[in-house]
């Protein structure tokens, strides 16, 4: 509950009528300038609006008001329930309007191409779609593709920026503890290397300008000759 009651006129409305406070007490705690408080008492502000009691609605006990009355320097201060329930988390996709539902297939676009790292799952969550429409989106199978314009969600009402900034650090977190764990398979398939076409070097022409030894060479031609004769 705000620090303010509900509906501050009519209950200085009531207030007026029903108890002895002064114009800045109940100006105080109605949030509203004493000047608009006169104006009510004099009827020139509210008027025709009809008193609600602050006690039946659980926002000042008699109490409290008991006090103030007896010191016109109290201020008076808001009931505070005794117990605070706590709002109860959403299940399922989000709502969207039907008026928005046709930009959805705009805003996959834009997250599929600024935010490659959230899941499927999580713009399915965020957007209010499903798998299905996310992949035809990715794999340009979609019926509207040629049309199709990325778009921000959040500037298309689909999302709020709170939830759009929440999810995107959420999958950045997941990302870079991927990358820890396995590099490669964070960073996706990669290259096979570039084999190495190079022709094998043609062996060497034999150097035909090698020395030789002569002696050799017509040793065997004068055993021949011998042989021969």
């Amino acid at each position: 509950m705000a620090d303010r009651p509900l509906m501050p006129i009519a209950t200085a409305v009531w207030l007026i009528d029903n108890t002895s406070l002064t114009f800045d007490q109940i100006a105080d705690f109605c949030a509203l300038h004493p000047l608009q408080v006169k104006g009510i008492a004099d009827g020139d502000v509210g008027a025709g609006v009809r008193g609600i009691d602050p006690i039946t609605t659980h926002q000042l006990t008699r109490d409290e008001i008991e006090k103030a009355q007896a010191d016109p320097e109290y201020r008076l201060k808001i009931s505070r329930p005794k117990t605070i329930v706590a709002d109860k988390p959403r299940k399922g996709p989000r709502y969207t309007p039907v008026s928005k539902r046709q930009n959805r297939p705009d805003a996959i676009a834009w997250m599929v191409r600024n935010h490659p790292e959230v899941s499927d799952a999580q713009i399915g969550k965020l957007l209010g779609t499903t798998k299905t429409t996310i992949q035809a989106v990715r794999d340009r199978t979609h019926w509207n593709t040629a049309n199709l314009e990325p778009r921000d969600p959040v500037g298309l009402g689909l999302c709020t920026q709170v939830d759009l900034d929440a999810v995107v650090r959420k999958a950045a977190a997941k990302k870079a503890k991927l990358q820890q764990a396995d590099p490669q398979q964070a960073e996706g398939p990669s290259l096979d290397p570039v084999k190495d076409e190079t022709p094998a070097e043609e062996p060497a022409e034999e150097d035909t300008n090698k020395k030789f030894d002569p002696a050799k060479v017509f040793a065997d031609f004068s055993t021949d000759s011998s042989e021969n004769s």
